[in-house]
């Protein structure tokens, strides 16, 4: 059987493999010991936590090469520095917008209206701040890598791949294996390193740490916090220590999922940014199974799914894809999906969140403007629709 992938991936951290959230802040600036810069970052941090700070383009290039594609990053540039950097980087995925804070805005503005990526050129780090909260409001939803797979089912489930199989059976071992305090300890301990400095987020850590129960699951991870950041990031980047860290708090959403089950078939929609390459595979890919790696998000409400995708800017590299998904509860043999209305934290996104690995058969159709992804929620048992154009 064939398969394809759509593909997956201090400062503030010790290491790479401590990131524990998908997006960053880069900031390149020759004269990064101002001061008011510096009383900047916690509140940028309390937007995006993991930042990292250079005063050369040549280090700060590096750095954003070694980003994976599953990585988001989000550039601060000085329009000096701008000029050098930014057409070097413009076209790379892991880059999702540029701002440019500088002195002499009308002047930066004539060479960054070239890039569709840079968002704002500004002169005041109030406004800077505050453009970047608005749009990365936007970016949560649309911008955060899908982790999937795409296999064709001609031949027997066996012969799937290695990485398939793996991610299958991987959240399945895990959730089964006994849960000790000191593995909460170590997730707790490992969330205040990752948050030194940030007290938005210890605030919230302390909080987890003193009231979460397997009751309020749900209303965590709906949560805008650490604990939908870094258990999202370890799902979509297989960090399999934090999985494994993490494991009880993934066994507790799926027993408030299957306790939430929705009773009756229903249709539900997301909207997602992915590039060029990612929809040519998914238009390769019709008629077959999407296993997906990570809590899958979505609304009944098509208006509401299709909004934060409007607030955003397609680039030469990037398109808009609606999913439309079409789910019924009597196929759901073992991963469930939930009405989240009276669970989540923000009650009046009409939100119905699937388990881990729901597996679903595709159908692609793409209009001029808006890709739509027809998906339906079975096993794999099912013999997938067929797909048309």
């Amino acid at each position: 059987m064939a398969a394809a992938t759509i593909p997956a991936g201090v400062s503030h951290a010790t290491s790479d493999d401590r990131h524990l959230e998908i997006f960053c802040l880069v900031w390149l600036d020759a004269s990064s010991s101002d001061k008011d810069a510096r009383d900047t970052e916690q509140q940028l941090r309390s937007i995006i936590n993991h930042l990292e700070r250079f005063q050369d383009v040549a280090s700060c290039e590096k750095y954003i090469h070694a980003q994976t594609s599953k990585e988001r990053v989000v550039m601060i540039v000085s329009g000096r520095l701008g000029r050098e950097i930014v057409p070097t980087i413009h076209h790379l995925r892991q880059i999702i917008s540029i701002y440019v804070y500088c002195m002499d805005e009308e002047g930066n503005k004539i060479w960054a209206r070239d890039y569709r990526k840079v968002k704002a050129v500004v002169v005041e780090l109030d406004e800077l701040v505050s453009r970047i909260q608005a749009n990365h409001k936007i970016q949560k939803k649309v911008e955060e890598p899908l982790s999937i797979n795409i296999f064709t089912t001609s031949t027997s489930t066996t012969g799937l791949n290695s990485e398939f199989l793996f991610s299958q059976v991987l959240i399945d071992c895990l959730t089964r294996l006994q849960y000790m305090e000191a593995d909460k300890k170590e997730l707790i301990d490992l969330c205040k390193q990752q948050y030194k400095g940030n007290q938005a987020e210890l605030c919230n850590i302390r909080e987890f740490q003193e009231e979460y129960s397997c009751e309020n699951a749900l209303w965590w991870y709906t949560r805008e916090s650490f604990f939908y950041k870094t258990l999202n990031a370890a799902l979509r980047g297989s960090a399999i220590h934090t999985i494994f860290l993490s494991r009880k708090y993934i066994t507790d959403i799926q027993h408030q999922l299957k306790n939430y089950q929705v009773r009756n078939p229903v249709r539900v929609y997301r909207c997602q940014m992915i590039s060029t390459d990612e929809l040519q595979t998914l238009k390769n890919s019709r008629g077959q199974f999407i296993s997906i790696n990570s809590f899958f998000s979505t609304s009944t409400d098509k208006e509401q799914a299709c909004s934060f995708l409007k607030a955003s800017d397609n680039t030469e590299d990037l398109t808009g894809v609606l999913f439309k998904i079409d789910a019924d509860p009597r196929m759901a043999l073992t991963k469930p999906f939930a009405d989240l209305s009276e669970l989540s934290k923000y009650k009046d996104e009409a939100e119905v969140l699937f388990m881990i690995e729901a597996s679903k058969s595709s159908e692609l159709s793409t209009p001029s403007v808006l890709s739509t992804l027809e998906l339906k929620a079975e096993p794999m048992t099912t013999k997938p629709g067929m797909l048309h154009e």
